[in-house]
């Protein structure tokens, strides 16, 4: 019985940690237009005990923001140029359904082992 809480238990971590990446690729998706916004990035940690997944220290993505050449912008300089994000759209989308489809795979191994537990409980109450 052990095997099935601690599988709910993995499963119910994953989840947790692609809610939290499906928001923050939200807020880099949000402020894509936004001057000067850099990418937050959310590394995995993997707790080796007891095999949960739990998010890292966020982090902002070190590549540069575009220059953005537009003389009428009120940010623009001398030059023209003002910096603009280093927020990619397609990486943004790929990351999305990346953290989707891993979410769905946790909530089916969570209903699997939820599943267990009930035919065990079924089959000891006979």
């Amino acid at each position: 019985m052990a095997d099935l809480t601690s599988s709910l238990a993995i499963s119910a971590s994953g989840m947790r940690m692609q809610t939290a990446r499906i928001r923050f690729v939200s807020e880099n998706i949000a402020n894509a237009d936004t001057p000067g916004y850099h990418r937050k990035i959310a590394p995995v940690q993997n707790e080796r005990d007891s095999g949960t997944v739990e998010l890292g220290r966020v982090r902002l993505d070190p590549k540069e923001p575009a220059r953005v050449y537009d003389p009428s912008h009120p940010l623009a300089g001398a030059d023209g140029y003002y910096l603009g994000t280093n927020v990619n759209l397609m990486t943004e989308i790929a990351d999305a359904r990346e953290a989707q489809r891993s979410y769905e795979a946790n909530l089916k191994m969570f209903d699997q082992s939820r599943q267990m537990a009930k035919s065990i409980f079924e089959l000891l109450r006979k």
